[in-house]
């Protein structure tokens, strides 16, 4: 729990069956809770996904946020499709441990608890183990190159390190986030122009495809339909034979002149061609740069919370408006928030969260 100028006890009700109804909702819901020290109430959890309710991976983000601020909860189980969440005291730091028990997504899991590192006591080492790359769930490799840099200017300095690679459907990876808070509220971000590209950069990771060049097959057909669009990316190839079992993954991102930072990714799947891959993270980052944005598609709704919690007015320009960006704008409304996207430019009006 942290100091607001308008800091409010009263119950929060959540209805998780608003906007996109997904786990994004269950995970940031908490984590405003725990740092606003609001108790919570949760209900139609996931209502919009297949089965419905939580997951595993969404009960460890739960037991995760629960521990740092001490929080009590309520119902909380597989399946559940409501649940309290009431905050206890400040939020700590220090080393923990989590483990989701399935293939469930590593990095969902930080994301849940990367604004809570923000105002934490101390600095905080996490290794979270579970799934490491997923479809439908951010890289390791563009938290660390791209949403990590832009939370450095915000004020917090955040590392990810893949200590295991871990894939559906046996996961076993071992994610590992570093964070060190910040030394008073998180600034805002301007991010009104997108300037020149200075560098584009990215990793082919692969695991037990070496005999395949998985790896190198994804990196070329990358680089040569960047090189096309007139660019030069240098993609590092890795082979990794650490993980349980195969998989693969291509992440790239572009730096330009303003210090903007745009990405994209793929995971490697049955019937997935590496050369597809390539070809798609090549297009999607062409596509977003193409815009003019200053953020890409998914670091637009990964830079709301913080936004959210932020002294002053952030403002930036996605590619598009995705499903995710409208429910994280509308979920810290809930909370007290003040954020719009028109004409693709997001503007919030942050908190000035302290700790």
């Amino acid at each position: 729990m942290c100091e607001s100028a308008a800091l409010v006890r009263a119950m929060v009700e959540i209805d998780g069956a608003q906007q996109s109804g997904s786990g994004t909702i269950v995970r940031y819901a908490v984590a405003l809770a725990a740092l606003l020290g609001q108790p919570l109430h949760l209900f139609n959890a996931r209502a919009r996904r297949d089965p419905p309710g939580l997951r595993p991976q969404h009960l460890a983000a739960v037991r995760a946020c629960a521990e740092l601020c001490g929080a009590t909860t309520t119902d909380l189980d597989v399946g559940s499709r409501e649940f309290g969440f009431v905050p206890g005291g400040r939020i700590k730091g220090g080393a923990f441990a989590w483990d989701i028990g399935t293939a469930g997504s590593t990095t969902m899991l930080a994301l849940s608890i990367m604004p809570l590192a923000c105002f934490a006591d101390a600095p905080i080492t996490a290794r979270i183990t579970g799934g490491v790359f997923h479809d439908f769930a951010p890289s390791p490799h563009h938290l660390q190159h791209v949403l990590a840099p832009m939370l450095r200017r915000m004020g917090v300095a955040l590392e990810l390190r893949v200590l295991r690679a871990g894939y559906v459907p046996r996961g076993a990876g071992l994610l590992e986030l570093q964070a060190s808070p910040a030394q008073g509220p998180l600034r805002a971000l301007t991010l009104t122009e997108q300037g020149q590209i200075r560098e584009v950069a990215g990793i082919a990771f692969a695991s037990h495809l070496a005999q395949r060049r998985v790896s190198e097959r994804m990196a070329a057909a990358c680089e040569q339909r960047l090189a096309q669009a007139g660019l030069a990316p240098a993609i590092q190839r890795v082979e990794d034979s650490a993980a349980l079992h195969s998989g693969a993954s291509l992440a790239v991102w572009a730096t330009t002149s303003t210090e903007c930072r745009l990405g994209a990714d793929r995971v490697g799947a049955l019937r997935r061609r590496a050369e597809a891959i390539g070809r798609w993270v090549a297009e999607a980052l062409l596509a977003d740069l193409g815009t003019g944005a200053t953020v890409d598609r998914h670091l637009g709704d990964q830079l709301v919370l913080f936004a959210a919690l932020a002294e002053g007015t952030s403002h930036y320009r996605v590619p598009m408006q995705t499903a995710h960006l409208h429910s994280n704008l509308w979920l810290v409304s809930q909370f007290g928030v003040q954020g719009s996207c028109h004409a693709q430019q997001v503007a919030i009006e942050g908190l000035g969260l302290r700790r």
